[in-house]
């Protein structure tokens, strides 16, 4: 990118102009006229090549000294870099897909609507290691560790309630969620659990697994989805799918223990909006720290409109000296 470091000089660029303005008023005032009773004859006459380009030296002249000016402003190329040096965080996301995901109280139902947010959370987090847990009656790793975030969200939309048996086990989620990232160097290390229901299923107790949790350094976020009181649940009847109020049943106490044991924090999420809002939280609470060092290398460029100059001016003088020399 050409810059210059003296653009005043271009205060200058009034001189070409004033030139131009007082040619052209030369021009038109040197122009002799020849009154002839018809031009039939003569006006088929072609002008040459050397009065077609009769204006060519001045043209020169002009260019010549706006290169000049040019070069008095210091043209300037400049060589930028940084090193960037980031502290990562490592996120694991554990999350609930029991049957009683698909109750209706979020929009479309709680599932679609908490892999629609975490999807707009993983967007946000480019310098982040980021893998995925699911977990209903049993658990499994649907994505390790990864900063291919293009594949996890991929694979994220994949996942669906029934993929495993069903029940809620969220001993095992968080557990199996701890075992990724046991390992990790990262300075900061997270886990993201989101829950609907009672830990009833897998041999790991929610508050062990938080104990496992808290030894290995890792902070658990805990989330609780579900409206306050009852929620339609879709429920298999002769006629079809049809959707009955049920009781909502959140283990808020276990939550809530297992994010104070492990330094995290409990949320409640009742709606889209608040689910959207508590991602957002976590993210203002968990940011990557990002160092960076910008490097900065300038070239002076003068000499190429300074010989750009000299050339203008060379072809003038040798066309006004021999070409269109003029003869007193």
């Amino acid at each position: 990118m050409l810059v210059f470091a003296k653009p005043l000089y271009f205060i200058l660029m009034v001189i070409p102009l004033a030139m131009i303005v007082w040619y052209l008023f030369r021009q038109r005032r040197a122009e002799a006229t020849i009154q002839f009773s018809t031009t039939q004859g003569i006006d088929k006459i072609k002008p040459s090549l050397k009065v077609r380009l009769r204006h060519l030296p001045f043209v020169l002249q002009v260019l010549a000294i706006m290169a000049l000016i040019a070069a008095l402003a210091r043209p300037q190329t400049s060589n930028s870099w940084e090193n960037v040096t980031t502290e990562g965080i490592d996120i694991m996301m554990s999350m609930d897909i029991s049957s009683s995901m698909l109750a209706a109280d979020l929009k479309p139902n709680r599932l679609e609507a908490a892999k629609d947010v975490a999807a707009a959370f993983i967007n946000g987090r480019q310098n982040d290691n980021i893998g995925l847990v699911v977990f209903s009656g049993e658990s499994f790793t649907q994505v390790p560790l990864t900063t291919d975030h293009a594949v996890l969200l991929n694979m994220f939309q994949s996942i669906q309630s029934g993929m495993i048996e069903d029940g809620t086990a969220i001993g095992l989620g968080l557990a199996n969620s701890v075992s990724r990232l046991k390992e990790s160097k990262a300075k900061s290390k997270v886990i993201i659990l989101l829950t609907d229901g009672s830990n009833n299923r897998g041999e790991i107790a929610p508050v062990t697994a938080a104990e496992i949790a808290k030894s290995f350094g890792i902070r658990v976020y805990t989330i609780g989805v579900g409206t306050i009181g009852t929620a339609p649940y879709p429920v298999q009847t002769p006629f079809g799918v049809q959707y009955q109020n049920m009781a909502v049943d959140i283990d808020e106490n276990v939550l809530k223990q297992i994010a104070s044991m492990t330094g995290g924090q409990y949320f409640r999420a009742t709606d889209n909006k608040s689910l959207k809002g508590i991602y957002d939280e976590i993210d203002k609470l968990e940011k990557t720290k990002m160092k960076t060092s910008q490097y900065s290398k300038k070239y002076e460029q003068f000499k190429y409109f300074a010989l750009a100059a000299f050339i203008f001016l060379l072809i003038q003088v040798v066309l006004r000296y021999t070409v269109y020399r003029k003869i007193p």
